[in-house]
């Protein structure tokens, strides 16, 4: 089922581990750029998730998922990021004290930059550029990208 831009905003801001995992199985059916896709997704959706939960418990297992997101993002980009016109990379935060390494996608198809902060540094290049500045549009970046992919797939080549 090819899922549009009001879908794929649903499952990120749900609770459906089913919807979740249809998505992400469509999406990685599509290849480096799906699963590229889906980490991303799943990396801002933890991090958001975390945000919110109270027992640490819970926190830290979202803690853990979206840094099993970020190093399977770092894995995909380093094989596949030229190839798929991804600018990615590292650049530490001097403001943050604990979590001072930012790891910077930009989007391709000029749906702009997503990043999320971590402990350590993982590997792959330095970040080329800076901050976009714009603050908690991550989410919306992510879907509407991932909304391109399904158009593109449903569209005749």
């Amino acid at each position: 089922m090819i899922r549009g831009l009001a879908d794929i905003l649903a499952i990120y801001e749900g609770s459906n581990g089913d919807a979740t995992k249809a998505l992400y199985a469509e999406l990685e059916a599509m290849g480096p750029a799906g699963v590229v896709a889906v980490n991303v997704f799943r990396a801002s959706k933890t991090s958001g998730r975390a945000k919110v939960y109270r027992g640490s418990r819970y926190k830290g297992a979202a803690y853990d998922t979206k840094q099993w997101s970020i190093d399977n993002l770092v894995k995909m980009l380093n094989e596949h990021g030229d190839l798929l016109h991804i600018r990615w990379g590292w650049k530490e935060d001097p403001l943050q004290e604990f979590h001072k390494w930012v790891f910077y996608v930009d989007l391709p198809q000029m749906r702009g930059q997503v990043s999320f902060h971590t402990a350590a540094r993982g590997d792959g290049p330095t970040y080329p550029g800076d901050w976009d500045g714009i603050k908690q549009v991550g989410p919306q970046r992510i879907c509407r990208w991932i909304a391109d992919l399904f158009e593109t797939a449903r569209s005749p080549a």
